[in-house]
Protein backbone atom coordinates (compact mmCIF):
# COMPACT_ATOMS: atom_id res chain seq x y z
CA UNK A 1 0.00 0.00 0.00
CA UNK A 2 2.62 2.52 1.24
CA UNK A 3 4.69 1.50 -2.96
CA UNK A 4 1.32 3.07 -3.97
CA UNK A 5 1.28 6.34 -1.94
CA UNK A 6 5.02 7.26 -2.70
CA UNK A 7 6.14 8.50 -5.93
CA UNK A 8 8.76 6.70 -7.71
CA UNK A 9 11.17 9.73 -6.32
CA UNK A 10 10.05 9.88 -2.69
CA UNK A 11 12.77 11.05 -0.54
CA UNK A 12 12.58 11.41 3.47
CA UNK A 13 14.51 13.68 5.23
CA UNK A 14 14.67 12.48 9.10
CA UNK A 15 14.71 14.66 12.12
CA UNK A 16 18.97 14.31 12.24
CA UNK A 17 19.23 15.34 8.67
CA UNK A 18 19.43 11.46 7.21
CA UNK A 19 17.61 10.76 3.74
CA UNK A 20 15.76 7.49 2.66
CA UNK A 21 14.36 7.19 -0.77
CA UNK A 22 11.34 5.06 -1.32
CA UNK A 23 12.10 1.58 -0.61
CA UNK A 24 14.59 2.49 2.67
CA UNK A 25 11.42 5.09 4.00
CA UNK A 26 9.22 1.39 3.49
CA UNK A 27 11.71 -1.15 4.87
CA UNK A 28 12.28 1.34 7.67
CA UNK A 29 8.51 0.38 8.59
CA UNK A 30 9.61 -3.00 9.44
CA UNK A 31 11.28 -2.15 12.43
CA UNK A 32 8.98 0.85 13.21
CA UNK A 33 5.33 1.20 14.80
CA UNK A 34 3.20 4.01 15.75
CA UNK A 35 1.41 3.58 18.85
CA UNK A 36 0.18 7.35 19.20
CA UNK A 37 0.21 10.23 16.33
CA UNK A 38 -1.34 13.36 17.27
CA UNK A 39 -1.63 16.17 14.52
CA UNK A 40 -1.70 19.37 14.86
CA UNK A 41 -1.41 22.72 12.52
CA UNK A 42 -2.20 21.24 9.43
CA UNK A 43 -1.64 23.55 6.69
CA UNK A 44 -2.50 22.40 2.86
CA UNK A 45 -1.65 24.83 -0.27
CA UNK A 46 -2.13 24.22 -3.53
CA UNK A 47 0.39 25.10 -6.54
CA UNK A 48 -1.13 23.48 -9.50
CA UNK A 49 -0.34 19.86 -9.55
CA UNK A 50 1.55 20.01 -6.33
CA UNK A 51 1.08 20.35 -2.43
CA UNK A 52 2.79 21.88 -0.09
CA UNK A 53 1.47 20.11 4.11
CA UNK A 54 2.76 21.24 6.94
CA UNK A 55 2.00 19.92 10.48
CA UNK A 56 3.29 19.32 13.41
CA UNK A 57 3.57 15.74 14.53
CA UNK A 58 3.42 14.31 18.54
CA UNK A 59 4.33 10.38 18.32
CA UNK A 60 4.75 7.58 20.47
CA UNK A 61 6.36 4.63 18.78
CA UNK A 62 8.59 2.00 18.75
CA UNK A 63 11.71 1.67 17.01
CA UNK A 64 13.64 -1.45 17.03
CA UNK A 65 12.21 -2.51 20.19
CA UNK A 66 13.07 0.89 21.82
CA UNK A 67 9.92 3.76 23.19
CA UNK A 68 10.49 6.60 20.80
CA UNK A 69 8.42 10.15 22.01
CA UNK A 70 9.36 12.40 19.15
CA UNK A 71 7.78 16.41 18.74
CA UNK A 72 8.49 17.31 15.17
CA UNK A 73 7.44 19.82 12.49
CA UNK A 74 6.58 18.01 8.85
CA UNK A 75 6.67 19.33 5.68
CA UNK A 76 4.94 17.03 3.20
CA UNK A 77 5.07 17.48 -1.06
CA UNK A 78 2.63 15.96 -2.68
CA UNK A 79 2.13 15.79 -6.80
CA UNK A 80 -0.60 14.81 -9.15
CA UNK A 81 -0.16 12.97 -11.47
CA UNK A 82 -2.43 10.61 -13.96
CA UNK A 83 -5.49 11.52 -11.50
CA UNK A 84 -3.83 10.24 -8.72
CA UNK A 85 -2.23 12.31 -5.71
CA UNK A 86 1.38 10.87 -3.90
CA UNK A 87 3.79 11.92 -1.83
CA UNK A 88 6.84 12.88 -3.45
CA UNK A 89 8.80 14.02 -0.13
CA UNK A 90 8.80 14.82 3.45
CA UNK A 91 10.99 16.43 5.83
CA UNK A 92 10.98 16.20 9.40
CA UNK A 93 12.63 18.86 11.81
CA UNK A 94 12.64 18.81 15.73
CA UNK A 95 10.55 21.38 17.05
CA UNK A 96 12.64 24.13 19.20
CA UNK A 97 11.78 23.17 22.95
Amino acid sequence: MLDELLHDDFLSIGPRGFLLDKWQWIDRHAFFRYHELQVDDLEARLFGDAAIVRSVQHNHAESSGRDVRVATRVSQTWVHERDIWRLAGVQFSPLAE
